[in-house]
């Protein structure tokens, strides 16, 4: 597959985001789908209040309609094609419902915890059954080396623990305007370039599809953000981030192009940790960590272009450890 046709597959989502956001931003608004903000958060995102929410449809139809459409166009459609679209697809529709509890029926925490936990597992329970009757590997790669270990039905765990980890740490991340949409591009784009060097069509074309419809999101999205992607977007962006990575086989390298969502994800787990042990003492301002440093005076932009080069740099790193 040529760069010209993976180019061309990213200009499409970009094109059909683009062209749609500023139509779905109205009627967002006219059905009154706007975000509320939670009040143990940061007092000045009180401000974004009504900010229309769960954008993340126009994105993630621009990325499966230029993804199928290239797939069908360059007679590419298989096992992994259908992988990608159950992350995708399942984990945006999970984030959808809990998007449409909380907008519709004002219940501003959306599924509970164990609902949420559920649905989850059971994607990927599904991802998994269908990769190992696939007739995919239940291998893991060492990290460093290109030797896999097969571990059986453990995989399955792993699976599991991967999709659900991944789909909740990139949901744990989208607290400010631009953060995820900047971070998911550098993802998505960094193991783009992983796949075409590894020769693996399908997963390459479906990044540069997200690399395109997160660019043309990013418009909208950035600071001051004019609509939200909302759970739909963040759990479908954290599970296929999961399932490219296994995908590829480089599992472990998701822990380094992902590191961002790694450190968001960890600092929550520390603070709770620390507070449970200590009953009621701190280790960061407030959590995730991006709302630390808000708090500690850093403007909403700043924290997002600091986390971007970070985000940057690691997938540098883990492009150049590969090829």
């Amino acid at each position: 597959m040529s760069l010209y046709f993976l180019i061309t597959t990213l200009a499409v989502a970009f094109i059909i985001t683009v062209a749609f956001v500023p139509v779905f931003i109205p009627f967002l608004v006219k059905l009154k789908f706007g975000q509320s903000i939670r009040e143990e958060g940061p007092k000045l995102h009180a401000k974004k209040s009504g900010t229309p929410t769960m954008g993340a449809v126009v994105f993630l139809s621009a990325i499966i309609i230029s993804f199928v459409l290239m797939s069908l166009i360059s007679d590419d459609f298989t096992s992994a094609t259908w992988l990608i679209l159950i992350a995708t697809l399942l984990f945006g529709a999970l984030g959808f419902l809990d998007d449409y509890i909380k907008v519709v029926q004002k219940r501003n925490l959306g599924l509970t915890s164990k609902q949420k936990f559920f649905g989850q597992i059971a994607i990927s329970i599904l991802f998994y059954l269908v990769y190992h009757f696939s007739g995919y590997p239940d291998t893991l790669t060492i990290p460093f080396t290109s030797t896999e270990v097969n571990i059986g039905w453990f995989f399955l765990i792993f699976v599991l623990f991967w999709l659900v980890g991944f789909s909740n740490a990139v949901n744990l991340t989208d607290g400010l305007d631009g953060l995820v949409s900047g971070l998911s591009s550098i993802a998505f784009l960094a193991f783009g370039v992983i796949a075409i060097y590894e020769n693996q069509t399908e997963v390459a074309l479906f990044c540069f599809a997200v690399v395109g419809g997160m660019l043309g999101f990013l418009i909208f999205n950035k600071n001051p953000a004019k609509i939200f992607m909302g759970d739909t977007g963040s759990l479908a962006l954290g599970g296929a981030l999961a399932a490219v990575s296994i995908l590829l086989k480089h599992e472990w390298l998701l822990l380094l192009i992902g590191i961002v969502f790694v450190i968001e994800t960890a600092s929550v787990m520390l603070q709770v940790a620390y507070f449970k042990a200590t009953g009621g003492k701190r280790i960061f301002r407030m959590t995730p960590i991006h709302h630390h440093f808000e708090l500690g005076g850093w403007k909403e932009w700043r924290v997002v272009l600091t986390f971007w080069a970070v985000g940057l740099l690691a997938g540098l790193v883990a492009v150049l450890l590969v090829i």
